[in-house]
Order: C-alpha cells, then sequence, then structure tokens
C-alpha cells in the first residue's frame, strides 16, 4: 500500500521525543534541531519525523527497531548508489543507532511540494504521461544497481508468495465473484516466473511514493521496499498509479521499455495483479472496513481491466500518446 512522507512541511512547535519512545542526541546534527514533528501518513512500520535545523536545513528523520539494523543498513547504501544515478531523490545523510542503542536512523534531506497522486490529475494530460515517461526511464536506471543472472530463485520466491495469498483468501471469511478466475489465472501462468533475472529495485513505485516539486520535477520517495525482485515486478504500482492517471500509468510503461513493450511484460503484469487482486481482502481484514471497502474495489478495477483475465494488455494502457 502507499507510504510516503514528504510533500507540503507539518507546521506546529517542536515536540519531545522522548514522549515519543525514544532519545535523538545520537542523529546528526541534533543540537541544531529546532523543529521536529511525527509524521503519520503512510503504512511504514517506521517513525518519521519532520525536522528544521537553526541554520534552514529541512529533513526527515526515519527510525525504527535495533532488529533493523542490518535491513536498514543495507537500503541505506543501495540509497546512496541511486542516488549517484542522477535520480531524483531524497539525499541520504547519515545513518546511525540512536534512543541509547534501541533504535536505527536514516536520516535524509526532506523534499518539499505536493503529493503527485493529488498533483497529476490537475495537470495536462500530456504532462502526466511525460511524468510517466520520466518515472518509467527512473525505474529502468534503478533496476541496474544490481542484477542477478536468470534462475529459478523468482519462481520459488514468489510462487510461494503467491500460493499463500491463495490459502489466506480461502480462509479469511471473505470472498467476491470471479475469484475463481483470478487463482486459475495464477495457476496457469506461474511458469512465467521461471529462468527470470533478478534486480535490486523500488518494489513499491507509484504515485504515492511521489512528489512534484515547486519546480514542476518529479522526485521519488520512500525506499523502505527497496529489494531484489524480478525487474518486472517493479511495475506492480500501476495497481495505484492507473486509477489515478492511466497516461501516467501509459508513460511509465513507455519509458521503460523505451517503447518496445516485450509481450511477455504484459502477461507477467497481468499475473502480478491478478495476485494484488486475490491478497486483497487478507492484507485489508486487519485494517477494518474502510480497508476491505478499499480491497473490493481494488479487485473489481482489477477484473474490468483485464476483462475478467481474458485480455492480458489492461484497458487503461492508451499506447503512445
Amino acid at each position: 500500500m502507499p507510504d510516503g512522507a514528504h510533500g507540503n512541511a507539518p507546521g506546529g512547535v517542536v515536540i519531545d521525543f522522548v514522549a515519543h519512545g525514544g532519545t535523538m542526541k545520537e542523529v546528526l546534527g541534533y543540537e541544531t534541531f529546532t523543529k521536529i514533528e511525527p509524521l503519520e501518513k503512510g503504512w511504514s512500520s517506521d517513525k518519521k519525523y519532520y525536522i528544521e535545523t537553526a541554520d534552514g536545513k529541512r529533513l526527515l528523520l526515519r527510525v525504527a527497531d535495533i532488529s533493523e539494523y542490518d535491513r536498514k543498513k543495507k537500503e541505506f547504501g543501495m540509497i546512496q548508489r541511486a542516488l549517484e544515478l542522477d535520480i531524483p531523490m531524497s539525499q541520504p545523510l547519515d545513518f546511525g543507532t540512536c534512543n541509547e542503542g534501541k533504535s536505527v536512523y536514516q536520516l535524509l534531506t526532506w523534499i518539499d511540494g505536493k503529493d503527485a497522486e493529488e498533483a497529476l490529475p490537475l495537470m495536462p494530460r500530456p504532462k502526466q504521461y511525460e511524468f510517466g515517461i520520466q518515472a518509467g526511464r527512473m525505474l529502468s536506471k534503478m533496476q541496474t544497481l544490481k542484477v542477478l543472472p536468470k534462475g529459478s530463485d523468482w519462481l520459488n520466491r514468489f510462487g510461494s508468495k503467491m500460493d499463500s495469498y491463495i490459502a489466506n483468501y480461502k480462509n479469511c471469511g471473505l470472498s467476491f465473484d470471479s475469484d475463481d478466475l483470478l487463482i486459475e489465472y495464477i495457476q496457469e501462468n506461474r511458469r512465467l516466473l521461471d529462468n527470470r533475472q533478478m534486480c535490486f529495485t523500488h518494489d513499491d513505485y507509484h504515485l504515492g511514493n511521489m512528489i512534484v516539486s515547486p519546480e514542476n520535477e518529479l522526485y521519488v520517495i520512500d525506499f523502505q521496499r527497496f529489494r531484489m525482485v524480478e525487474p518486472y515486478h517493479g511495475m506492480s504500482g500501476l495497481v495505484f498509479s492507473a486509477k489515478t492517471s492511466p497516461f501516467f500509468a501509459s508513460g511509465q510503461i513507455n519509458g521503460y521499455f523505451d517503447d518496445n513493450i516485450p509481450e511477455d511484460f504484459w502477461r507477467l503484469l497481468a499475473l502480478y495483479l491478478a495476485a494484488v487482486a486475490v491478497n486483497a481482502l487478507p492484507w485489508s481484514i486487519p485494517y477494518g472496513q474502510k480497508e476491505i471497502d478499499f480491497a473490493y474495489r481494488q479487485i473489481a478495477d482489477i477484473l474490468g481491466w483485464y476483462n475478467n483475465m481474458q485480455d492480458i494488455v489492461p484497458s487503461w494502457y492508451l499506447g503512445r500518446l
């Protein structure tokens, strides 16, 4: 689900970090912080804070439990490498421990602007498409950071995940019409997962994790799901972006492939979105009726886009504009 942490800076006063479960004095530059405010938006388990310093800098602090240290260190390293590719994004400033060794933190620059999922629908359609082209090219760049050769690892990993999605759905107590069509598509196409490359990528890549700056530039944020997956899985976030802007989503695909889209992409994207649909209800139940209602709408969207899984190209794809 969308995360998000930047955008319009919050207002308010300095908070007492101790009241939020820790001490911040070990964080680089702590003595210069003049404003520290918690950020509640998003699904990440990280605690997030907007920070202003005495010399006018605006920063983002992400804090996680110390048990996340190795994963967060690896994540921070990949963010540093991604920055070298000239991708517009938060700049990583520091990584370390705080809260007397009980927490791990990442300190990054703050990206000012508007959430892309709110800003894009207000733009002319050609501009939405242009941003999509940029997003596709940025994702393609990111996926050059580390690539593994073809093999069966992805079939084993994601195949097992799809099996758990199906089992969880059948046991969740809720159901939806045409569930058999999605499950049948998954079972008939899971072979496509075999003999695939894997790469490091931003695996939560959608408009909810992008910012449009005051200079009208597109920035990528929230790399917390930066991990090793099959490259096309990095496009699964289109399930959110296409709903907001089919022009952006179409541009993202065209930019990623430089207008030369292989057929196996369409089949794999349909497979990934079918898996999203099957998992939607089990995922949503712990979060209450609002998220359950959202899950039903998302399932209906996916089935509609693919004509009950009879088409492999989603109806929102507009081709080259």
